[in-house]
């Protein structure tokens, strides 16, 4: 088994929280849609054209709308449902058939949002069309992606858990979280692993083949921090966001001990980690989940946060990045 490359934990990448907004949606609750009054358990961003967010949900069936800059109002786009049930939750007892979406992408003209692969059932992928005037989205069940990341054991380690993921020019940079406990002799892993973009996309749009991991990395981040998300930096390098949070399994929730933010160059074997900072200047114990970069100021940057509780709102973070982030 390859070896884990160590992150190194630096002062200069630190972020501190500048701003926080709850994610209450424009139109409010709706039960003919299933819809909440809020974002619930936002797991990921993506940014879209005009600076615009796109947060996806672990337990809610639809993709938020939000104005980066904190004003305005808060989209919700529904995905299908065949029953009319959007919202999934142990108080509803339907916990276990959430898409659980816990890494998104925007490329060729596409929202792609993917489950965690976790369990069978959370092997799908969100396909949204970005078109303003006309959106569609559909559901694929992708189980020859998620059986390749499950085979792949230098990947996936005890139990395949994906949560982050990027564009990288004629790639995806998938980022697989290694919490929870050892399964059957693996030890949790944090990972990254290379897909080619065009054949992915074929893959998901039109049947084509699925493409192969390649360049499978394990990662070794301080602190019990674990990937859960990814996003490109302001110079255009691999940025990605950590947690440490205290789970039995990869489908439980926990308290958070740590939030880090930090950069890495997979080709190069090179990682870096810093703490975010909270309002007050302590370390931040939010459960971080999703990450997008300001594209007109290299030291902004925002983060969703999931409550890790349906009757809270989502927040989004704004950050303001150290002076590392700039050099």
């Amino acid at each position: 088994m390859s070896p884990r490359v160590p992150a190194r934990l630096v002062t200069e990448l630190e972020a501190e929280v500048v701003g926080r907004r709850p994610l209450f949606y424009a139109r409010g609750a709706d039960a003919a849609l299933d819809r909440p009054l809020h974002v619930r358990a936002g797991s990921a961003l993506a940014r879209l054209e005009r600076g615009v967010l796109a947060v996806v949900q672990d337990d809610a069936s639809f993709v938020a709308l939000v104005d980066p800059a904190l004003r305005g109002e808060v989209i919700d786009l529904p995905l299908p449902s065949a029953d009319g049930v959007r919202q999934f939750d142990d108080r509803r007892g339907n916990k276990h058939d959430k898409l659980d979406l816990e890494a998104c992408i925007a490329t060729d003209g596409l929202l792609l949002a993917f489950g965690s692969g976790s369990t069978a059932r959370r092997e799908r992928v969100v396909v949204m069309s970005r078109a303003a005037a006309d959106t569609e989205t559909s559901i694929v069940l992708a189980r020859e992606l998620y059986a390749a990341m499950r085979a792949d054991t230098a990947f996936r380690g005890a139990s395949l858990n994906l949560e982050g993921a990027v564009v990288r020019g004629a790639d995806v940079l998938f980022f697989q979280r290694g919490n929870g406990a050892p399964v059957d002799g693996e030890s949790p892993v944090d990972a990254t692993a290379r897909v080619d973009r065009a054949a992915l996309v074929a893959y998901l749009t039109k049947g084509g083949p699925c493409p192969p991991l390649r360049d499978v990395v394990r990662w070794q981040l301080p602190d019990a921090l674990t990937f859960t998300d990814a996003a490109l930096s302001p110079r255009g390098g691999i940025a990605f966001l950590a947690c440490a949070e205290d789970t039995p399994d990869v489908t439980k929730d926990g308290p958070v001990s740590a939030v880090g933010i930090g950069r890495l160059d997979d080709r190069a074997r090179v990682a870096e980690v810093a703490r975010i900072k909270d309002e007050r200047g302590r370390p931040l114990l939010d459960k971080a989940e999703g990450l997008a970069f300001d594209e007109a100021d290299p030291r902004r940057a925002w983060v969703v946060v999931d409550k890790d509780d349906p009757a809270l709102p989502s927040e989004l973070l704004e950050l303001r990045l150290g002076e590392g982030w700039i050099r």
